[in-house]
């Protein structure tokens, strides 16, 4: 049967063409999605500084997660330094060395701070510095508290050399003059201080006890790491700590490694579900029409003894033969754009530069499987009714549709359409993002309603509509007409394509702009500060910084704010469940800067251990003002909070407040991330926190309505219309191949047609009015399945019946339909016209 599906797939080209191009397009995009997968599961930054470290020992950097994977922690968890003694007792260990790291920043010649890769872990105790995979020195290590040691990369970025006088900003002191002892060829963009310098940088000034680590790092004896390895690890046992060797010894060096694998793959599961969805409904309907071309070849199967479970395979063969072949191209090409989709991830925040992706063989060769299975199953499937038909029925139907469109699929297609409306009002009980990201689930599940219920419905209106046409009209209108009524099914799927095209596209963009405007407003109204300081460059805004803040000209009141995470431990329905959520960390004064639309309680109470929730989340999870609440901090630290305040404007604000007393201490910085400064005179205030900032390099001052770089909602949404570009660009050119392939198997039809006496033009007008209506009818329906769950979105998020977003984009979706249907039809109809009647009939 293999042999026989290679002869006949040479003389249906054409038709397996749509085939082709559905399964390019999806390899590539089922191997884009694996690379996200196994980067999340596999992909380890550099080890960097740590080179020299044979064994790398850190807290456990997440949280467990009940039946969902561990959740990142976002800040530094950091563990004892005695740690380090207690190692450096294992069998085998020449050397263990307590690494503690603390915001700094370097100052070059003209005053601005020189890049040190990560201001917040910048500086390092001198003895981490034995953890480098090159020891050199140039000069000798620091000692006492003003001397210092520069990497080679920071010692050429500043401008200076062994000698030379430098000033540093570090951990949120006053910026002082430190004498360059030494300069590292392998110390990178990295500082080191003197271990006492570091200690009383780090303890507060207090220099007492032994500051916290952020790692410890073995040296062992040569062959000896997987044996020192495991008898570290039944020291350890017991411990939330975790032993890293080998490529794993990189993630151990900032913590927004291991928090982005964990995002890439959720990333890669919410993109691999759109995908798996769209390319099923593409490769279906593709293989439906391949199939729909070759009753004829099928039946006479049929007549020379074919038995049904030999044309089922023989067409499933050859379909998966296409999509191995069609498979391979689309594979180079998903691993093509991972460089594109790489840049992308950095440039919004969720791949770290430290981050490369893992590019391996596993996702080129899952989508092979994958595509090649799929179209199997859907040439089985598509072919079954053909196969068990005796050769008779098989050859009428080959010819016309006698058989009414199904009246169980028209009801069950109107049944998935039911069941996505009541699932869309979501976003009227859950006003979040994953009542937005609901939206766009559920435009793709209305869709494949639509085209279940297609052929019922096109018949309907075809129906209503000939009764409408006049007896005068043309003779390219009748025969529209007619073709439209006698072969529903097949224009049918024609219209749910281009429907699920319009539907996917209005609302998956439309659900993303709502609610980035709902946020962007909700944000806004909340906010009263008009300006804020920043120290991004510095690791954040120095401790001294704000009480000048707070008497500078023209400052009404000022209040600092940061933003990390927590993982919340909660009751639902009688289980306990853990949730990560993104939180702000603010001060009794916050309420002189923001207006979260308190509710119940004050912010004015967040001191100490105390919390303010948002209202939803308070009433889902018992937590009242009064009431305890469990969480891990950012770093991890188990703590319980007494609720002070619940507030309304969660959506632009988060579900969560941390009072600074409870919450600070426990980010990896320790400083505050900015300052939002409410004036009196904006103007007056401008300008004086200008000169305030010019004495104290590395702070800048952002207008808050304005600010400076792209925003976290301009870069989503950058990312989701780059997603769009790409599935929408899937979508199209997949759409386009099937009408072309069905317009080509019409050569029989258009044939006899003339032979009738039509002339060329008649027979371009009929295609054209078959087009057009078909067109029209799949843009009316589409616009009617997207409103419904568009309009409870936008009452949800924007307490309006429309959605937020650009006007051009309902226009231009319903164009490009129009195009791609009226464009897919007219050049493949011009081509068999170009040929006699005889020839296009062959």
């Amino acid at each position: 049967m293999i042999t026989i599906a290679l002869r006949m797939a040479r003389h249906r080209i054409t038709s397996l063409i749509a085939v082709a191009c559905a399964v390019l397009g999806g390899a590539a995009l089922v191997t884009a999605t694996g690379v996200l997968a196994e980067s999340g599961l596999s992909s380890h930054a550099p080890v960097g500084r740590l080179a020299g470290a044979d064994i790398v020992v850190t807290a456990q950097q997440s949280v467990p997660v009940p039946e969902d994977l561990d959740a990142a922690l976002p800040e530094r968890r950091r563990i004892d330094s005695s740690v380090a003694d207690d190692l450096a007792g294992v069998p085998g260990v020449r050397r263990a060395v307590a690494d503690v790291s603390f915001p700094a920043s370097l100052l070059g010649r003209d005053d601005r701070p020189v890049d040190l890769g990560d201001p917040a872990v910048a500086a390092h105790n001198w003895s981490a510095a034995h953890l480098l995979g090159d020891r050199r020195t140039d000069g000798r290590a620091p000692t006492g508290t003003d001397e210092i040691a520069l990497g080679a990369t920071a010692a050429a970025r500043a401008d200076a050399a062994v000698g030379d006088t430098v000033r540093v900003v570090a951990a949120g002191r006053p910026q002082q003059e430190y004498r360059v002892s030494g300069v590292l060829p392998g110390g990178g963009d990295e500082l080191y201080l003197s271990d006492s310098a570091a200690a009383t940088l780090v303890s507060g000034g207090s220099g007492e006890g032994s500051p916290q680590a952020d790692l410890i790092g073995l040296q062992v004896d040569k062959g000896s790491t997987d044996s020192v390895a495991a008898a570290v690890e039944k020291t350890l046992r017991g411990t939330d700590l975790v032993v890293s060797t080998g490529a794993a010894r990189g993630d151990t060096t900032a913590p927004d490694v291991t928090a982005a694998r964990g995002l890439l793959l959720i990333v890669a599961a919410s993109f691999a579900g759109t995908v798996a969805m769209l390319v099923a409904f593409v490769l279906a309907g593709a293989v439906t029409v391949s199939v729909a071309g070759r009753r004829r070849e099928l039946a006479l199967i049929r007549s020379i003894g074919g038995t049904p479970a030999q044309v089922r395979g023989l067409v499933a063969n050859e379909t998966a033969l296409v999509a191995a072949l069609s498979a391979l191209p689309g594979i180079a090409l998903g691993y093509a754009i991972t460089g594109q989709l790489a840049d992308l991830l950095r440039s919004v925040g969720i791949l770290p530069d430290s981050l490369p992706l893992t590019v391996g063989p596993l996702p080129g060769l899952a989508a092979l499987v994958t595509m090649v299975v799929a179209a199997y199953i859907a040439a089985q499937a598509a072919s079954r009714r053909t196969s068990r038909m005796t050769s008779t029925q098989a050859m009428v139907e080959s010819a016309t549709e006698a058989r009414r469109p199904s009246r169980v699929r028209g009801w069950v297609g109107l049944g998935l359409l039911a069941a996505s409306f009541v699932i869309s009002v979501g976003p009227l009980v859950m006003p979040d993002e994953n009542g937005a990201a609901a939206t766009a689930s559920v435009g793709i599940l209305a869709a494949i309603g639509l085209a279940v219920c297609a052929p019922m419905l096109l018949g309907r209106v075809v129906e209503a509509f000939a009764g409408r046409v006049r007896t005068g009209a043309s003779a390219p209108t009748w025969l529209a007409v007619a073709n439209l009524r006698v072969f529903s099914r097949r224009f049918s799927g024609v219209m749910a394509a281009s429907a699920m095209l319009m539907i996917f596209t209005l609302t998956y963009a439309l659900s993303q702009t709502t609610l980035i405007r709902a946020m962007d407003d909700t944000a806004r109204d909340g906010t009263m500060a008009q300006l804020s300081v920043t120290g991004g460059a510095l690791g954040g805004v120095p401790d001294d910084v704000l009480a000048d803040i707070r008497v500078a000209d023209g400052v009404q009141a000022a209040a600092p704010v940061s933003t990390t995470s927590v993982a919340w431990t909660h009751r639902t329905l009688g289980d306990e469940a853990t949730e990560p959520e993104s939180a702000m960390i603010l001060t009794p004064q916050a309420a002189t800067v923001l207006d979260l639309d308190v509710q119940h309680g004050s912010l004015r109470g967040l001191t100490g251990n105390t919390v303010a929730v948002g209202s939803d989340v308070a009433s889902s999870r018992d937590a009242e003002v009064g009431k305890v609440v469990r969480m891990a901090l950012g770093d991890g630290t188990d703590v319980k909070a007494r609720v002070v305040a619940v507030y309304g404007r969660q959506l632009g604000f988060g579900s969560i407040v941390l009072s600074r007393d409870l919450a600070l201490q426990h980010t990896t910085s320790r400083l505050d991330q900015g300052v939002l400064v409410r004036a009196d005179d904006v103007d007056r205030a401008t300008r004086s926190l200008a000169a305030l900032t010019a004495s104290h390099p590395g702070l800048a001052v952002e207008d808050v309505a304005h600010p400076d770089g792209p925003s976290a909602t301009t870069q989503s949404l950058a990312l989701n219309v780059a997603t769009l570009v790409v599935l929408l660009g899937y979508l199209t050119l997949t759409i386009a191949n099937r009408i072309v392939a069905m317009t080509t198997q019409r050569r029989g039809e258009i044939s006899a047609i003339r032979f009738a006496g039509a002339t060329r033009r008649q027979v371009l007008a009929m295609t054209r009015r078959e087009a057009l209506m078909t067109a029209t009818v799949a843009s009316v329906g589409a616009l009617v399945v997207a409103a419904v769950p568009l309009l409870f979105l936008s009452i949800g998020f924007l307490e309006r019946p429309w959605p937020a977003g650009p006007v051009w984009l309902l226009p231009a979706t319903v164009l490009l339909v129009f195009a791609i249907i009226m464009g897919s039809v007219e050049l493949p109809t011009r081509h068999l016209l170009r040929s006699s009647p005889i020839q296009t009939g062959r």
